[in-house]
């Protein structure tokens, strides 16, 4: 084996430096200026391993790869290729919807072909591993990842998590790339929804609904984990034996490797754990951490720790090993140049098969939030004033763009333009700031929208307020937007509002005053094409949010899989108070839209609800079905939704849980049988003794076009 027998050959001063990872622009000077005054000043590095180091972040194009790994290779004594990583979130050059747009159109299928084109585009750029899937369950839209995440269901993130890692890994071959799952773990679990903050849960929460996305992309094959910044029951999980070592390896058998966030193992010493370096890195090791990105604890402290006897020999050799074999699979030994491809990369990158698949992602993704008739728009329609902030702009291709370009992107005035021409006007309206007062714009709005048969605002945040980072403590519209629509609405009552944002927002208000909100989300490089296709009919909407949309921002967190109380509001839409009862004297408890919801141009009518037996055994399987018809006015898909609710347990249990969905399309008049298998597995949970059980009793049985969908059939397993 290759990887052995590098390993062999390697000093202990290069091993442990193979556990490093640096930036890629440290490679990019062959006078050694950057490696002086760079990254290195403050990692204190020892200049002689400098090129030793086993892999690199942070690469953005095929000649900066290729300048970077020629400059490592000349400088290196042993020649060890290293791997280039990268933050390849929601596409590579050709932009996808965000994660959470991707979840929405649950389609499997759909997310891992928009992973295995990024793929594609990163590999000839010579990225051998995206930093994604991104995995962290989360329940506050306040949190600003939440644009990179799947939303708050267990299952439905597993899914999309198993889906991406396949289609960026494929079979590893030349236009594949390794995944590596973050953050583990929890790490959407952040108090306040502000990230790096504290995440603290009891292990039954962790488990229940943390920790199985990440399992399911291990189960899925995925190469890489990526470590979280937080703490899991008082431990920053960089040095979390329990949860790395214990769990992830021991229980999961996850044998791949395992890296850090940015800085994160010198961070134990902020957070309190750890009172230097040298700690920091004896955690790290003993939590069977491979790789330390962007700060020395391993680099300055794994010898002296290891002369000390507090770690051994063997435990750095397994991390470097794993590596090592990480980089042989990936064939770089063989070939360290690997796939990049200036030449490809150009014609490939942003190409028309790319592009036409991308801006597919974005029809699929996007969620009618609400329509009262006016959508679709007819393309004999004589003339639209196109309003709002994000109407021309490409800032809506969304946060961790990574390669890809604003003036690549398609603005919706260019989409526009694209199936109506001139009969498309434009005013913007107002600025995109959420602390805007600026109202000097919208007079000249309003005037073009008294002139035009139908108005679509083009509302939202900025692109840059979602992210790592960006965490909102207000997730309401700027008034100054309100203001734009209430004056529009004035002069002309047929206003449809496209909704850009990378988070659900709390809009109550615009939900009461637009007639129509189409939520596109941050659609990626065909966001404009896109989004008229959607309005125009060219597409239909089909995605369902994965996240609970708050009425008003006291509600958060509000989520579908709640568990049960002892005085349950028996009403939940009520607006009025009901005394000693989980309420609110000034709402009800209810969100805007639930989990699972959006609407369609067609209706779809569900019926013939069957449930193949009333009694399982263990171990035997019961069949729950029912017929989808299409009486609508368009061909369309339809995601089916399938839940079940566990009606007494050792442990409370949530009100439903969802536990399938198939995405059918269905000409018009069209009726298809959907089909969901239950198996006792999936009627497990964490009992009282945490045990991971089945047990005896009645189960409620869901099927809906959302989480609202009503009980039809129970069955017992005995």
């Amino acid at each position: 084996m290759k990887a052995q027998e590098i390993l062999n050959g390697m000093t202990l001063d290069e091993k442990i430096y193979h556990l490093v990872q640096m930036t890629t622009m440290t490679y990019l000077k062959t006078d050694g200026t950057n490696i002086v005054t760079g990254p290195n000043s403050r990692m204190q590095l020892d200049k002689e391993y400098i090129y030793e180091v086993g892999t690199l972040l942070n690469l953005v194009g095929a000649q900066t790869m290729i300048d970077a790994l020629t400059n490592f290779l000349n400088g290196s004594k042993k020649k060890v290729t290293p791997v280039f990583m990268q933050d390849v979130i929601h596409g590579h050059r050709t932009l996808y919807p965000i994660n959470l747009g991707v979840a929405a159109s649950f389609n499997r299928e759909l997310a891992h072909d928009l992973a295995a084109m990024a793929a594609k585009e990163a590999s000839l750029d010579g990225v051998s591993v995206a930093f994604a899937p991104m995995v962290d369950l989360v329940r506050d839209p306040r949190w600003g990842r939440v644009m990179e995440s799947s939303g708050e269901d267990p299952y439905l993130n597993g899914e999309m998590a198993a889906a991406t890692v396949k289609g960026f890994q494929g079979d590893m071959g030349k236009y594949n790339i390794a995944a590596c799952v973050k953050h583990y773990a929890a790490y959407g679990g952040a108090e306040a929804g502000r990230d790096y903050n504290t995440v603290d849960m009891s292990e039954r929460t962790l488990r229940q609904y943390y920790l199985p996305p990440y399992k399911a992309a291990v189960d899925a094959g995925v190469k890489m984990v990526m470590t979280a910044f937080n703490i899991v029951d008082g431990v920053p999980c960089s040095g979390n034996k329990w949860l790395v070592k214990d769990i992830l390896r021991d229980e999961w058998g996850f044998d791949g490797v395992v890296i850090s966030d940015y800085s994160a193992f010198e961070e134990m010493i902020d957070h309190g754990n750890c009172q230097d370096r040298k700690e920091c890195a004896y955690l790290a090791m003993e939590a069977t951490e491979d790789i330390e990105m962007m700060s020395p604890c391993y680099a300055l402290y794994l010898k002296e720790l290891i002369n000390e006897g507090k770690i051994t020999i063997k435990q750095v050799d397994d991390a470097v090993l794993r590596i090592l074999k990480l980089k042989e699979e990936l064939g770089v030994f063989e070939n360290p140049y690997r796939s990049v491809n200036v030449e490809e990369a150009a014609r490939v990158q942003v190409g028309p098969e790319h592009r036409a698949l991308a801006r597919c992602g974005a029809e699929e993704s996007a969620v009618l939030l609400k329509n009262n008739g006016i959508l679709p728009l007819s393309k004999d329609v004589k003339s639209v004033a196109l309003i709002g902030p994000n109407a021309n702009t490409g800032e809506i291709h969304g946060s961790w763009h990574c390669g890809g370009k604003i003036d690549e992107t398609i603005t919706v005035l260019e989409g526009f333009k694209n199936i109506i021409g001139d009969r498309v006007k434009y005013a913007k309206g107002c600025d995109i700031l959420y602390n805007s007062t600026d109202e000097s714009m919208i007079d000249e709005a309003v005037k073009l929208a008294s002139e035009c048969e139908v108005c679509v605002l083009c509302l939202g945040e900025h692109q840059e307020y979602s992210g790592e980072g960006n965490c909102r403590a207000n997730i309401e519209l700027p008034e100054v937007q309100y203001k734009l629509l209430e004056k529009v609405l004035e002069v002309n009552k047929n206003v449809v509002v496209a909704l850009f944002a990378g988070r659900p927002l709390a809009i109550s208000k615009l939900d009461e005053l637009a007639p129509a909100i189409l939520d596109m989300w941050m659609p990626g490089t065909e966001a404009g094409n896109a989004c008229a296709n959607l309005i125009f009919a060219n597409a239909i909407p089909s995605g369902k949010i994965t996240m609970t949309f708050p009425r008003e921002l006291g509600q958060v967190p509000i989520y579908y899989n709640a568990y049960r109380t002892g005085r349950p509001k028996l009403e939940e839409d009520d607006f009025n108070r009901v005394r000693f009862t989980s309420s609110y004297l000034d709402m009800p408890n209810s969100p805007l839209y639930p989990f699972g919801y959006g609407l369609s141009y067609t209706d779809f009518e569900y019926s013939d609800f069957k449930l193949s037996a009333s009694k399982m055994k263990r171990d035997e399987t019961l069949v729950a079905s029912v017929k989808v018809k299409n009486v609508g006015k368009y061909k369309a898909k339809e995601a089916v939704q399938f839940y079940i609710r566990d009606v007494v347990g050792s442990v409370v249990r949530p009100m439903k849980e969802l536990k399938g969905f198939e995405k059918i399309e269905l000409d018009i008049g069209e009726e298809k049988t959907v089909e969901f298998t239950i198996t006792e597995d999936m009627l497990k949970f964490w009992n009282k003794d945490m045990d991971f059980v089945a047990e005896n009793g009645k189960f409620e049985v869901f099927i809906g076009k959302d989480s609202r969908c009503k009980p039809y059939a129970s069955f017992e397993l005995v």
